[in-house]
């Protein structure tokens, strides 16, 4: 008799070892598809607000019109999403919103002034009250790079098109 079969811990390991291929990549696709779409959204309802900050755009984009960077930043808030809702595409989607991420970061969250790590570190906070706010940006790369190296799991378009290709 297995006594390894017998400890629920165990068994419990093997059903989630199991599923994993299907399922580790959901949450992650879920949460940032919501996040991203919904800023896609609200960019598509409101005003450009893109002029007041191009200066600070790292390049290439600060050499683009603000109009520009607004279009191409609100198309691919709405259709990035979308691919990763379906697992479709789901590497380049994620590289898209990499890229959109640090530059969010960088003309907007990004601490204005500071001399010190201390100061920096002020900015890894979710608030409007000055000193930068990048950790939610930051959370979302950090959720972007599993997708980014791995792609879809099995509960996708992408495995299908593998399976099919």
């Amino acid at each position: 008799m297995n006594l390894l079969a017998l400890n629920p811990l165990d068994t419990a390991r093997q059903r989630l070892d199991r599923l994993a291929p299907w399922s580790w990549d959901i949450p992650l696709r879920l949460f940032l598809a919501w996040e991203f779409f919904e800023s896609g959204l609200e960019k598509w309802h409101g005003d450009n607000w893109f002029e007041q900050i191009h200066a600070n755009f790292p390049f290439p984009f600060d050499h683009f019109s603000a109009g520009f960077d607004w279009q191409v930043s609100m198309w691919a808030e709405l259709i990035a999403p979308l691919l990763l809702l379906l697992g479709l595409g789901t590497r380049l989607a994620s590289v898209a919103l990499v890229v959109l991420t640090i530059v969010a970061i960088a003309a907007v969250h990004w601490p204005a002034q500071w001399s010190t790590l201390g100061e920096l570190a002020q900015g890894y906070s979710i608030t409007d009250h000055g000193f930068g706010n990048y950790k939610l940006p930051l959370i979302y790369l950090v959720a972007l790079v599993p997708l980014m190296l791995k792609g879809a799991g099995k509960l996708s378009v992408d495995a299908l098109l593998r399976k099919v290709g």
